[in-house]
């Protein structure tokens, strides 16, 4: 079995490389800039000489606020590099497996999205993953479309590292208490997607951690498993007048998926209490 993985260095491509590293498998891994996905006739020589059976797709342009000034730049990586995936993993006879986000819903609905659930994003970034996930649908033969929500690991380019980072330096943190997902672990992300891949899944699953939870009240936890003694204050997420627009309520239901692999996924406290354990271990 030969796993093409791209987008190595990202914090889930990190995940993917160490759990695959350590199993008997053939793995082919890289970041977007040594397997360029935007350039299609690059991509067909690179997945032709090695012919992967699973394509893993952990890149993607996720400076949500950056898209609104570069959209090309966006759309290019989460739109029609995911079109030429599909293209190749066609050719190949490959299964693609390509990563979502809750951030193509408006955030208007009030309670958990469902896969049934029709996206709306209010954002650059959310509608250049939806334009990657309608050419996932329509071209590809084979692929697991999993979409996910603010997702944490080995990395810069997440809350929990950058809630760390200021709160060395601001004895008072305002956290937005009106932006409300699920916090998941980027370890959850890869077991439950190898169990998929196990079990044969294909299609569009919601996969995150259990629960929801405002930014402010995932800081909050941060905050008391990391034993700190900073005062969070709750505000609304218009005070930092962003270029994006988030959604307010994103959260989804993982139970489409927990029920075809019976498996249970943890909370969101939970897997976040074990990140921060190790965390703090690989620290001292």
């Amino acid at each position: 079995m030969i796993y093409l993985l791209i987008g190595n260095r990202g914090q889930l491509g990190k995940e993917f490389q160490k759990v695959l590293s350590g199993k008997n498998v053939s793995l082919v891994s890289g970041d977007i800039d040594e397997i360029d996905i935007r350039n299609l006739d690059n991509l067909y020589k690179f997945t032709n000489n090695i012919k992967p059976d699973i394509i893993i797709n952990c890149a993607a342009y996720n400076l949500v606020d950056n898209a609104e000034a570069a959209p090309e730049e966006a759309f290019l990586t989460n739109a029609e590099a995911v079109k030429n995936l599909a293209i190749v993993a066609n050719e190949n006879n490959s299964l693609l497996i390509h990563f979502g986000t809750d951030y193509v819903f408006d955030g208007t609905k009030g309670t958990l999205y469902t896969e049934s659930d029709i996206p709306n994003p209010v954002n650059v970034y959310g509608q250049s993953k939806l334009q990657g996930e309608v050419y996932l649908a329509e071209i590809a033969k084979k692929y697991l479309l999993l979409r996910t929500s603010w997702v944490y690991g080995d990395g810069v380019q997440n809350f929990v590292y950058k809630f760390l980072q200021w709160s060395k330096t601001n004895k008072v943190l305002q956290i937005a208490d009106d932006e409300i997902s699920i916090p998941t672990s980027t370890e959850v992300l890869v077991n439950v997607t190898l169990e998929a891949l196990r079990k044969g899944l294909t299609g569009l699953f919601h996969l995150t951690n259990s629960g929801h939870a405002s930014r402010f009240k995932w800081a909050k936890v941060i905050a008391q498993f990391a034993g700190l003694s900073n005062e969070i204050l709750p505000v609304s997420k218009d005070i930092f007048n962003l270029p994006a627009k988030r959604p307010g309520f994103s959260a989804m239901a993982n139970n489409l998926i927990t029920g075809q692999l019976q498996v249970s996924i943890p909370t969101w406290e939970e897997s976040l209490k074990n990140y921060l354990e190790r965390f703090q271990e690989e620290s001292i």
